[in-house]
């Protein structure tokens, strides 16, 4: 790989924290440590900037949450001053992109850009969305191969301009552990349990995951759901346990800044998301730890989980389909084990960080600026 040191800059205009914040700033440290000078731009207000520091990453503010024009003026002004010194720019949601290709647009001398789209929600076909992806961008890095191909087949996008790099994770801590160890340390009871780590969103399927948990509660009376995790539907899945007397059977621990150990806790991981997912963090982090995986195929999961390989697959949005994998795993525990010990395997084989690392590097030094 060509050791030129590049200058990297990082736009992101979401506020929200998620899988997508915490893969820019793996990203960026990783590269760090390569020796790349690596920034970040984003609101003040947002989550990634406060977390930026802890991951060792500069973080400069601008008011880039939303497509205006104040925004796109703080964007050119800021690439007016310091984008001559920049070999790449590297968009992530929709609002900053916009803002950048269009202050490029203004530059006599813009910064190359490399987009990275993180989720699988369709993109419209309009002819300025087609020009977003396609013109204003040199290359677009998708987190899983379903996602490319789906850009291919309904939005006409060329195979060729985009390429899959799924999110790597650190293979140093998701490592198994001693779950009766786990438990003592997390002061969580003996009884089984289910582990679901995500952000309290509608489409991570936390309801369905509820429901499926009180089809099972007759057969499985010491069945209990942890939850991972915190975000904006909290209330609402508070009031939707209320509801299915099933209160005492979940426990919520929030935002963990070490969800390895609470992952190592568990009997089974299960993640029922109906949407917007690349390839999940969480999915490949748990599969990373030795722990039977069910989830859905959405997005890009299937680049992590092939079914009845290392891992099952139910169809989105049905609770009986899911409850339906957990009791089979739950009763015939040498299949979980079977599982567990593939998901192990394939996850110290293509998840670890520096695979993705080696991957965006080589994808950010074929398309920054030209010297010489």
């Amino acid at each position: 790989m060509s050791s030129r040191r590049l200058h990297i800059v990082h736009t992101e205009a979401s506020c929200g924290w998620g899988g997508q914040e915490i893969r820019i700033l793996t990203e960026a440290a990783g590269l760090i440590e390569r020796g790349h000078r690596v920034e970040l731009l984003c609101p003040q207000e947002a989550t990634i900037y406060q977390a930026a520091a802890g991951y060792g990453v500069p973080v400069t503010a601008l008011p880039i949450g939303r497509k205006n024009l104040r925004g796109l003026w703080a964007m050119r002004q800021w690439l007016r001053q310091h984008g001559h010194r920049v070999d790449v720019l590297n968009t992530h949601s929709s609002t900053d992109s916009w803002l950048v290709a269009l202050a490029n647009c203004t530059l006599s001398h813009p910064a190359p850009v490399v987009r990275t789209r993180h989720v699988s929600s369709p993109i419209n076909t309009k002819r300025s969305t087609f020009w977003l992806y396609q013109s204003a961008v040199q290359h677009l890095v998708v987190t899983g191969q379903p996602l490319l191909e789906q850009l291919v087949q309904q939005n006409g996008f060329a195979a060729e301009s985009m390429t899959s790099i799924p999110t790597g994770i650190d293979l140093s801590r998701f490592t198994p552990g001693v779950k009766a160890e786990a438990r003592e340390v997390l002061g969580i009871p003996e009884g089984r349990w289910l582990g679901i780590l995500a952000t309290l969103r509608d489409w991570k399927g936390h309801e369905y995951l509820f429901e499926a948990l009180a089809q099972l509660q007759s057969s499985f009376p010491e069945l209990r759901l942890l939850v991972i995790g915190d975000g904006p539907y909290r209330d609402r899945l508070d009031a939707r346990l209320e509801r299915m007397a099933l209160g005492d059977r979940v426990w919520f621990v929030g935002q963990q800044a070490n969800p390895e150990r609470w992952l190592q806790a568990l009997d089974l991981f299960v993640l029922p998301s109906y949407g917007d997912e690349g390839v999940s963090q969480a999915v490949m982090q748990a599969m990373a730890c030795r722990l039977p995986v069910i989830t859905t195929p959405i997005g890009g999961m299937a680049d992590a989980v092939q079914h009845e390989h290392n891992g099952i697959m139910v169809p989105p949005k049905n609770s009986e389909a899911l409850a339906g994998a957990i009791r089979d795993l739950l009763l015939h525990p040498e299949r979980c084990e079977q599982l567990a010990t593939q998901a192990h395997q394939d996850a110290q084989a293509r998840f670890g960080r520096d695979v993705m690392l080696n991957r965006m590097e080589a994808v950010f030094q074929r398309f920054a600026r030209k010297v010489g």
